[in-house]
């Protein structure tokens, strides 16, 4: 049996009305006219474009916020320069370590020496 989604059950609601309202909009149909069955949906209706407005206004929202992180992450570049060039502060200071850096005397040199590998003997 087929999963019946939510994008489905829109489907066959925008298919029914349609079919409805063209075809025989004076009948009746499962005790119901074509008023009464749209007072019905409306809910449905109603909920997803609730649900669109709101994934609407998430995005936007989402835009908002990395337009402002942006904004943010520039100026965190500018502190931490200052505090980089602060003579009592420099890239080995606690404020520059503090604020999630590696101190300057604590970094690795990045060097390394290969050790030398000593070749298997081969088995008699």
């Amino acid at each position: 049996m087929p999963k019946v989604t939510p994008k489905k059950i829109e489907e066959k609601i925008e298919l029914t009305v349609n079919a409805w309202e063209q075809l025989a909009p004076a009948k009746s149909f499962g005790s119901m006219t074509l008023a009464q069955f749209k007072a019905v949906v409306a809910a449905s209706t109603n909920a997803r474009a609730q649900i669109d407005q709101l994934q609407n206004q998430l995005t936007q929202a989402i835009n908002q916020r990395e337009d402002a992180d942006n904004v943010s992450l520039a100026k965190i570049q500018l502190v931490v320069n200052g505090v980089l060039a602060d003579p009592t502060e420099g890239p080995d200071g606690s404020v520059y370590e503090a604020m999630g850096y590696t101190r300057k005397s604590e970094r690795k040199s990045g060097l390394t020496t290969k050790k030398k590998q000593t070749p298997i003997p081969p088995k008699p």
